[in-house]
């Protein structure tokens, strides 16, 4: 597992018009999305990319270096679990960091296409609000709360 299986994308806010904007859904109420909003919204988007590569690279380099420790034959059991325990949350740091960088670059993938802030299960939009605290959103409140009672 490496940054390296990740196809990074990075997409130049300078390089988003008028057009990138009105191909976005918006929530009934809500102001369409300005230019300057969705470029703000790439921006922390791309920051967020650099952070992750370089968290998940360090938790890979410390799940490899907690792999590779070999269990002494003087441990005792609390040491062993206690080494057991220390893997299987670095892994699933490893793990959810992996994640998070997959959603981030997605989510930049969906603004070039076009189909940025429209909600993967029902097709509503996801609102503008919503995106721009959370811009790696995939669904509306409304989904995202029925698939957290699941």
């Amino acid at each position: 597992m490496s940054t390296r299986d990740v196809s990074v994308v990075s997409v130049d806010p300078a390089s988003l018009t008028a057009k990138s904007v009105k191909s976005l859904s918006v929530r009934e109420g809500e102001t369409p999305w300005k230019l300057s909003e969705l470029r703000e919204v790439v921006t922390t988007l791309n920051s967020d990319i650099v952070r992750l590569i370089d968290e998940f690279e360090g938790a890979e380099h410390e799940l490899e270096d907690l792999l590779a420790t070999e269990e002494g034959a003087g441990d005792d059991q609390a040491d062993a679990g206690a080494s057991v325990m220390e893997r299987e949350q670095e892994l699933a740091i490893v793990n959810n960091t992996k994640a998070m960088l997959e959603e981030s670059i997605d989510a930049l993938r969906r603004i070039e296409a076009g189909t940025y802030g429209t909600c993967l299960v029902c097709g509503n939009a996801i609102g503008k609000a919503r995106l721009q605290a959370f811009p790696r959103a995939l669904l509306c409140v409304t989904c995202k709360q029925r698939e957290e009672r699941r």
